[in-house]
């Protein structure tokens, strides 16, 4: 059985580990980021934690951006503040590789348009495409990537 990456907000302190029950996982793998260092990286938009089979974000966008998919990265988006206009599936707009397993572009023809805000959360499964169409102030939010077998 294979362990899913567990993320916990408690009082602004970010926590992550293992799936309880997990076998095999010792307590070093418990990961913990105190608060200030939380908001240090929300300030920027910098990554909390980057391993093979998950990643944890905080992110913070000031405008629109480019267009993207993963090849198996799922990602779980929670907005803690500002809002955005979030569109996902469609095609992609002139797509180019960026990385290994990532295409970015300059937007997304069709697709599903939504207005995300502060508590949303919203999933988009690996091979989606997705875009912040439209952010009219300054948006924080996490991101947990989890990765699926390749």
């Amino acid at each position: 059985m294979k362990s899913l990456p567990l993320v916990s907000v408690l009082g602004g302190t970010l926590l992550c580990g293992l799936a309880a029950g997990a076998r095999g996982v010792s307590e070093s793998a418990v990961w913990f980021k105190p608060a200030a260092d939380v908001e240090a990286a929300f300030a920027k938009g910098t990554p909390l934690v980057e391993r093979d089979n998950y990643k944890v974000h905080a992110s913070r966008r000031d405008a629109a951006g480019q267009a993207e998919v993963h090849a198996f990265d799922t990602d779980i988006v929670h907005v803690l503040s500002g809002s955005a206009t979030f569109v996902t599936g469609g095609r992609l707009m002139k797509g180019r590789e960026t990385a290994p397993e990532e295409t970015r572009g300059d937007g997304i023809e069709g697709g599903e348009s939504r207005e995300i805000r502060a508590g949303d959360v919203i999933i988009v499964p690996a091979g989606i495409p997705h875009w912040f169409k439209a952010v009219p102030a300054p948006m924080t939010y996490y991101v947990v990537k989890v990765r699926r077998d390749e």
